[in-house]
C-alpha cells in the first residue's frame, strides 16, 4: 500500500488524539475499543457481526496469511480466528463486509503496484454460528474492471440484494464500481463504474437498511444517500484523526459508525451514524452527527478539524499539500 508523506506527520503528531472507549464504559461493544491481539498489526477492514452482537471482524493488510479475526468490542480481545481454505495466497486484503444470510465477503483488491495487477480477488464464506478458531472453506472470485486495473481498498455488499461494489482509491477521487448481480467462481467478474466518489477512499460501509453509504479517507469522510447506486451526497462525516485511518463499519443496529486504523494495539473509534443523535438513537433523515472533537473532510484535499488541536491539523494539512506539489512538480 502506498503511504502518503502526510501520514507520517499524522502518526507522529496525532495518534494520541483519538482514544477509544475503555472496556468498562463499553458494555455493548459498539462504543469503541482497542484491538489487543498482537497478531493484528495492520487492521485494514472492519465489519460488524449481526448474529454475534458486539463482535467485529477484521484482518491484516498483507503478509499475514488467509486469516480473519473476530474481535469482541466490549473487551478488544480476539474470540475466534478463521483460516480460509479453497483460495490462493492473499496479496493485499483491504476490506471485509457482511452480506445477506450472514455471508462474509473479503476484498483482496489492494494493489501495491499502483494498479497493475490484471485481476484481483474477492472471497466469500459463511460466518460461523459458533465463535471459535476454525478452518472454513471459502469461494474465490476473479475480479476485473471494465476500464482496466486499479487499486481499491473499499468494498460494500448490499444487505438485501447481495450485490458487491468496490471503490477505487485515487488521491483526487475515484468511482463506485458495480459487480455482476451474482458473482461467479468460473471466469471473470467484471466491475463497471457507476458513480463518482469525491474522496481518496480507504474504506466504505453501507447502513444495515441499505439506504446510506459512509465513505472514509485518511483525514475525512462523506455521507451519501445510496439511491440505488446513484449516489447523492448528503454531507461530511465526523471522522476521528487516526495514525492511518483504514476502515469503517456501521454497528449492527445502524446507530454508530466505527472507524479503525492500522498499527499495534490500534484503536477503533465510535461516532453516531448520520441520522442518529449523540446517544446513538435514530434521528431524522439526513441529519448530521458531529460526535465531538473529530476530523471531517469532503473530497479533494480532505479538510481536517480537530477541536483543541488546530495547530496540529494545519501542520498536517500543510505537509500533505507540500507532498502533493512535490509529486506533481
Amino acid at each position: 500500500m502506498r503511504r502518503p508523506f502526510a501520514l507520517l506527520a499524522a502518526t507522529l503528531l496525532t495518534a494520541a488524539l483519538a482514544v477509544p472507549a475503555s472496556a468498562a464504559d463499553n458494555d455493548d461493544g459498539n462504543e469503541g475499543f482497542t484491538i489487543n491481539d498482537p497478531r493484528i498489526t495492520e487492521s485494514s477492514g472492519l465489519a460488524a457481526s449481526r448474529q454475534h452482537p458486539g463482535v467485529y471482524w477484521t484482518h491484516n493488510d498483507s503478509d499475514d496469511g488467509p486469516y480473519l479475526y473476530a474481535v469482541d468490542g466490549s473487551t478488544g480481545d480476539t474470540v475466534a480466528r478463521l483460516t480460509l481454505t479453497g483460495i490462493g495466497t492473499p496479496r493485499d486484503v483491504e476490506a471485509i463486509s457482511l452480506g445477506p444470510g450472514n455471508r462474509l465477503f473479503v476484498a483482496d483488491t489492494g494493489d501495491n503496484l499502483g494498479g497493475t495487477w490484471p485481476y484481483v480477488w474477492i472471497y466469500e464464506l459463511p460466518e460461523p454460528k459458533r465463535l471459535q478458531d476454525a478452518t472454513v472453506q471459502a469461494t474465490q472470485y476473479v475480479v476485473k474492471y471494465a476500464d482496466g486495473p486499479r487499486d481499491a481498498e473499499a468494498m460494500v455488499v448490499h444487505p438485501r440484494t447481495g450485490r458487491v461494489y468496490l471503490i477505487d482509491k485515487h488521491e483526487d477521487g475515484g468511482h463506485l464500481y458495480e459487480g455482476p448481480a451474482k458473482l461467479s467462481p468460473k471466469g471473470d467478474n467484471v466491475f463497471r463504474p457507476i458513480a463518482p466518489v469525491e474522496l481518496w477512499t480507504t474504506d466504505a460501509a453501507l447502513s444495515p437498511d441499505g439506504q446510506d453509504l459512509a465513505v472514509r479517507g485518511y483525514f475525512g469522510g462523506i455521507h451519501y444517500a445510496w439511491n440505488g447506486g446513484k449516489l447523492e451526497r448528503k454531507g461530511r462525516l465526523s471522522v476521528p484523526l487516526q495514525g492511518q485511518g483504514e476502515s469503517v463499519t456501521y454497528s449492527a443496529d445502524g446507530s454508530r459508525l466505527l472507524f479503525g486504523s492500522e498499527g499495534e494495539q490500534s484503536g477503533v473509534v465510535s461516532r453516531p451514524a448520520p441520522g442518529a443523535d449523540e446517544s446513538g438513537s435514530s434521528g431524522g433523515p439526513g441529519s448530521r452527527a458531529d460526535g465531538g472533537d473529530s476530523a471531517s473532510g469532503d473530497g479533494k484535499g480532505d479538510s481536517v478539524k480537530v477541536g483543541g488541536a488546530v495547530v496540529v491539523a494545519v501542520l498536517v494539512a500543510a505537509l500533505f499539500g507540500l507532498s502533493r506539489r512535490r509529486r506533481k512538480g
